[in-house]
């Protein structure tokens, strides 16, 4: 690990953002695939790695509900086809471990906090969909462990009474910018929410949680200070699984890696110190010079003196304060011109 997780839950600006790969549901039910995921992940640039620690009954009730579009066994289904089992976690930490990666998860109930506390999981994250179920936020509050918290849906009253909720614990919080479509039009990504939410919680490190279907908006919002961005992870897009839409392949998060730390680089300090390899090209900028022979007692003027590159004697800056002033000695023509000059 390069970087330091803590400084990612103060408030504290010129982080580099940390790409999160989020396998979800895209093992397919599969151990072989959840845990070659997590080697895949991180063999190709993610910094940390997500799981979701649920089973069915943790999300949802077998029971029908008169609201529209919801099927008591299409969503029973979904989430019990989608579940990460508990029984697959210990093999998931023990193979983070090996690979020094840092896998964490999202808990979806009281159980699943107590759950992976036993692997002693450094941090939490809370997904969009949960940010009003403050029950589940004060248990996760109470482990006083970092939480990542999505923003997906959420209004801003509902985002500051999450936070003050943990802030009754602790306050080592991070904020995703995310949008809860699945997936998410560029033209619905919203990115500058990043800076409405940077203004409005300013003691809190901001991210994004990108639901396209591609890395150019995660790429986009580095200028904008992410410090994480999370996206969906999946070994092929041939794979069926119910977030293929939304995730990204190998390829994909190895170029966001790169490039995301290539950007990040580029960005500098906003400063005005010359950099490292600018210096050697100061010795391009222009000095005076004579432009013919000059006597000494003679006032320098437009018709004896011009402005050419290298600067090897007086700055052209200092043209006009050099106009009118006496030779202090005979100038051969084409000579840089110096201070004692005059």
């Amino acid at each position: 690990m390069t970087f330091n997780l803590n400084n990612y839950f103060k408030s504290k600006n010129n982080l580099r953002p940390l790409i999160i790969a989020e396998v979800s549901a895209n093992h397919c039910g599969k151990k072989s695939l959840f845990l070659k995921s997590i080697r895949s992940a991180a063999k190709n640039g993610a910094d940390l790695i997500k799981i979701q620690t649920y089973e069915a009954s943790d999300i949802t009730i077998n029971k029908s509900f008169k609201i529209k579009n919801w099927n008591k066994k299409k969503i029973w289904k979904l989430y019990s086809k989608a579940q990460t089992p508990y029984a697959w976690h210990k093999d998931a930490f023990s193979l983070a471990k090996k690979l020094k990666v840092e896998l964490f998860s999202s808990p979806f109930s009281e159980k699943a906090v107590d759950f992976l506390q036993s692997f002693n999981v450094k941090l939490f994250k809370i997904a969009s969909f949960e940010i009003t179920d403050l029950k589940l936020i004060r248990k996760i509050a109470k482990t006083k462990k970092p939480i990542i918290i999505s923003t997906g849906m959420a209004s801003l009253k509902e985002i500051q009474e999450c936070i003050r909720l943990i802030n009754k614990y602790h306050n080592k919080i991070a904020l995703l910018h995310c949008v809860s479509g699945y997936p998410t039009p560029e033209s619905e990504a919203n990115l500058k929410r990043i800076l409405t939410l940077k203004n409005k919680f300013k003691k809190i490190n901001i991210g994004l949680s990108d639901h396209t279907n591609g890395i150019f908006t995660s790429i986009a919002s580095i200028p904008y200070g992410a410090v994480f961005i999370e996206k969906h992870f999946i070994l092929s897009k041939k794979l069926k699984s119910l977030d293929r839409k939304f995730s990204i392949n190998p390829i994909d998060l190895k170029n966001l890696s790169k490039i995301s730390k290539l950007i990040y680089s580029s960005l500098g300090k906003g400063n005005f110190d010359i950099q490292k390899n600018e210096k050697k090209s100061l010795k391009f900028r222009r000095s005076i010079f004579s432009i013919k022979k000059i006597k000494k007692g003679e006032k320098f003027t437009y018709k004896n003196i011009s402005t050419f590159r290298p600067e090897v004697g007086l700055s052209a800056k200092f043209f006009f304060k050099v106009l009118g002033k006496k030779a202090s000695k005979n100038i051969a023509p084409n000579s840089p011109i110096y201070y004692n000059y005059f």
